[in-house]
C-alpha cells in the first residue's frame, strides 16, 4: 500500500446500507465508494498529487496510481529472491531492530559466508570443479560437513557427496542488497522493530514471540523503551526535551516539508489563475507548444508571426481559416523537404509533392492516416470532405502538436539548434571575458588608489599643505570618475549580451515550480505568466502586474522549489511586469473597439468584420516565398 508522505494510509470503508441499485462514484485504483460527487472530487485530487511514496521501493514524488505501478514492479523484482533464501533472511529480518540499511549490510555478509540447506554452488569433484546443491547441513561448529548433490545438465541431482566447507566454492553472492531491501520492505509489515507478515512468518516457520530482551525493553531504540516504561505523560515530556535538544533544521528544505514558525514573514495569498481559454483546458499546453515553435523558427518554415491569440481563435473557429492552412502547409513543406518518414509515406501514395493553399487538406489526411492513432482515423472523412472546421479544437492540436513533433526531428531543425546553441555558447564567453576584465580593472584602480594615499600620508606637510590637498582631492575625484565610466560601459556590455542571449534562445523552460510542484511559464512574445497544474495537467495565467507581486509575495523561501521559482520572477521581475502592461493595454483597447464597432454594426445592421476578435481571419503570411501569380489564385481560393 503507497505512503502518503511516507506514512500509513488507511484507505475508507464502503458506506453503510448501501444499495446495490444506488448511483455511486468509484475511484478505479482503490475501489472506494462515494455517494458525494465533491467527497469523490477531492479524493480523487489528492492521489493525483506527487505525495505518495512507493513503500516497496522507497521512490518518492509520486501519485498514488504510479506508486501502486512502483509496488507492483518492485514486489515482482523481490520475489526473485532464490527460495533457499527466504527462510534464512526471513529468520535473521524478524524482530530485528537495526536500520534498513545496517540490516542490509549485515544478512547480506552473513549470506556471504554461512553455507545452509538448499544453496547452489560449487566443489571440487575428482580434481575439476562441478555444480552441486547442499541437501543437508551435518554436524556444527568446526567439525561441520554437508551433504551435496551434484547437478546434471538438465538440473536435477545425479549423485550425492559428503563433503566439508574447504571443498566448497562459493563463486558469488546469492544476491545483490538492492534485491535484499525491496525483499524486506515487501515481505514485513512494521519496522523498528522489523516484523515479519503472519503468513510468511507462519509459512517458513518464522518465531512470532519477541526475544525476551525485547520485552523486558532492552532491545528497543531508546524513545520506544520510555514508552515502555513509566507514566504516557512522563513520555511524552521526555520525547518533547528530546525533539527540543535536535538540530536546528538547515532550511532551504523540501517545500512540504516547511512549517510555519512564529518569526516566518507574513505571505500574500497566492492568487487564483485565470482560466478563461476557448480551447480546453487540457488543450492548452499543447496550444503553447505549436505557438511557439512557430515563432521560435517562423525563418525557417517561412511563416510570418502571428499572436497566441489568433492561434487560439483560429483553431475555435468552425470554419478553415487562412492562418490554420498556413500553419500546416508551412509543416508539411518542412516535413516533405527533411526526406523522412512522411516523405516516403507521400511517395508510397504516389502524391505529388507539392502542397498549396488548395490540396494541403489531402496531405493532413494522410499525416493522420500515417500516425495510425484511432482519434485521428475517426475524423479523416470529415477533414477529406472539407469540414475541419467542425474537427473538436483539442483534437486539432493534438494533430498540430504531432506535427510539430515530426518537425523538430527535422535535420534542418536540428541544424537551426546547433547554430543557435554556438551562437549562444559565443555569447556566454564574451559575457565571461567582460567580466573578468572589469574584474582586473576594478583591482588595478584599487591598487593605484591605496598607492597613492599611501604617497600622500608620507609626504611632509609644508605651507603649500591645502593646495596640495586641493589637488589631490581634484586627481580622486578624477580617477573615482573614469573607473566609473567604465563601469557603466561594462554593464552595458552584459545586459546587452544577456539580452542578445534572450533572443538568441530558441528553447522555453519554465521559470520554476512552487510547493506542489506546479510549473511557471513566460514566453517572450506573449504577455502573460501561465501556470501548468501538476495535478490534472490543466493550465491558468496571470496577466496583471498586482496578480505578479501577489504570486512573488505568497512564494516561501524556506521550501527549495519556492525559493528558485522567487529568485527567477525577481530576475525577470523587469520584463514580465512591461509584457503583462503592454499586453493589458492593448486588450484593453481591443475591448473598446469591439464595443466601437458593435454599436456601430447595431445601427447598419452589419457583421462587424473589422473586430479584433476576428482579426486572425485577415492573417497574410508575409514570409511566404511564392510567386505573385500562384499569390493570387490561392488568396482566390481561399
Amino acid at each position: 500500500m503507497p505512503l502518503f508522505k511516507r506514512t500509513p494510509f488507511v484507505l475508507l470503508d464502503p458506506p453503510k446500507d448501501l444499495d446495490p441499485k444506488e448511483r455511486v462514484f468509484e475511484v478505479r485504483f482503490t475501489k472506494e465508494i462515494f455517494r458525494d460527487y465533491q467527497e469523490y472530487l477531492n479524493r480523487l485530487n489528492l492521489y493525483r498529487k506527487r505525495v505518495w511514496t512507493c513503500k516497496v521501493s522507497g521512490k518518492s514524488n509520486l501519485t498514488y496510481e504510479e506508486a501502486l505501478v512502483s509496488e507492483q514492479h518492485a514486489a515482482e523484482k523481490a520475489q526473485q529472491l532464490p527460495r533457499e533464501l527466504i527462510s534464512p533472511v526471513l529468520q535473521m529480518v524478524q524482530y530485528s531492530t537495526l536500520s534498513l540499511t545496517d540490516l542490509v549490510n549485515i544478512i547480506y555478509g552473513r549470506l556471504q559466508e554461512d553455507l545452509f540447506e538448499g544453496l547452489e554452488l560449487h566443489a571440487k569433484k575428482d580434481g575439476s570443479e562441478a555444480a552441486c546443491k547442499i541437501l543437508k547441513v551435518i554436524g556444527s561448529g568446526n567439525t561441520t560437513s554437508y551433504e551435496v548433490g551434484w547437478i546434471g545438465e538438465d538440473n536435477a541431482v545425479i549423485s550425492t557427496s559428503v563433503l566439508g566447507a574447504d571443498d566448497l566454492i562459493r563463486k558469488k553472492a546469492p544476491c545483490g542488497r538492492n534485491m535484499l531491501k525491496l525483499f524486506i520492505r515487501e515481505s514485513t509489515s512494521q519496522n523498528s522493530p522489523w516484523i515479519v507478515h503472519a503468513d510468511l512468518a507462519k509459512k517458513y516457520g518464522i518465531p512470532t514471540e519477541p526475544p525476551k530482551d525485547m520485552m523486558n525493553g532492552d532491545g528497543l531504540s531508546k524513545k520506544r523503551k520510555r514508552l515502555e516504561n513509566g507514566t504516557v505523560e512522563d513520555a511524552r515530556k521526555r520525547l518533547k526535551k528530546d525533539d527540543d535538544q535536535l538540530v536546528p533544521v538547515k532550511y532551504p528544505i523540501d517545500d512540504l516539508l516547511v512549517k510555519p514558525a512564529a518569526d516566518d514573514p507574513v505571505l500574500s495569498k497566492k492568487p487564483s489563475s485565470s482560466t478563461d481559454f476557448k480551447v480546453p483546458l487540457h488543450s492548452v499546453g499543447d496550444l503553447l507548444m505549436v505557438w511557439d515553435f512557430c515563432m521560435s523558427f517562423g525563418r525557417l518554415l517561412c511563416l510570418s508571426p502571428f499572436s497566441l491569440s489568433d492561434l487560439e481563435n483560429a483553431i475555435y473557429h468552425k470554419e478553415t481559416n487562412v492562418l490554420i492552412v498556413e500553419i500546416h502547409t508551412a509543416l508539411f513543406h518542412l516535413l516533405i523537404k527533411d526526406e523522412g518518414g512522411y516523405y516516403t509515406f507521400l511517395q508510397n501514395k504516389k502524391r505529388k509533392l507539392k502542397v498549396s493553399l488548395l490540396t494541403w487538406k489531402e496531405y493532413l489526411c494522410d499525416f493522420m492516416e500515417m500516425t495510425s492513432k484511432d482519434d485521428f482515423s475517426h475524423n479523416i472523412s470529415t477533414v477529406r470532405r472539407g469540414h475541419y472546421g467542425l474537427v473538436d479544437p483539442g483534437l486539432k492540436l493534438q494533430i498540430l502538436r504531432e506535427l510539430v513533433d515530426e518537425a523538430i526531428a527535422t535535420t534542418a531543425v536540428k541544424e537551426k539548434l546547433e547554430e543557435k546553441i554556438d551562437e549562444q555558447q559565443a555569447l556566454a564567453a564574451a559575457k565571461r571575458e567582460i567580466a573578468r576584465k572589469n574584474k582586473e580593472e576594478q583591482k588595478l584602480n584599487m591598487e593605484g588608489a591605496t598607492e597613492k594615499e599611501m604617497n600622500h600620508t608620507d609626504s611632509v606637510p609644508d605651507g603649500n599643505e591645502s593646495v596640495n590637498g586641493q589637488l589631490a582631492a581634484k586627481e580622486g575625484k578624477e580617477s573615482k570618475k573614469a573607473p566609473a565610466s567604465k563601469t557603466e560601459d561594462g554593464k552595458y556590455m552584459r545586459r546587452h549580451l544577456e539580452t542578445e542571449m534572450l533572443d538568441q534562445s530558441v528553447r522555453t523552460g519554465p521559470l520554476g515550480k512552487d510547493r506542489l510542484y506546479n510549473r511557471y511559464w513566460f514566453f517572450r512574445r506573449e504577455g502573460r505568466l501561465f501556470v501548468e497544474n501538476a495535478d490534472c495537467n490543466e493550465w491558468g495565467y496571470y496577466s496583471t502586474k498586482e496578480e505578479l507581486e501577489a504570486l512573488i509575495g505568497s512564494l516561501n523561501i524556506k521550501g527549495i522549489r519556492e525559493r528558485a521559482l522567487k529568485r527567477q520572477l525577481e530576475r525577470f521581475y523587469d520584463k514580465i511586469r512591461i509584457a503583462l502592461e503592454k499586453r493589458l493595454k492593448e486588450v484593453t483597447q481591443k475591448m473598446l473597439l469591439e464595443e466601437a464597432v458593435l454599436r456601430r454594426s447595431s445601427r447598419v445592421h452589419a457583421h462587424p468584420k473589422d473586430s479584433p476578435s476576428v482579426s486572425f481571419l485577415d492573417y497574410v503570411n508575409a514570409w511566404k516565398p511564392i510567386s505573385k501569380r500562384n499569390k493570387l489564385k490561392e488568396n482566390r481560393a481561399v
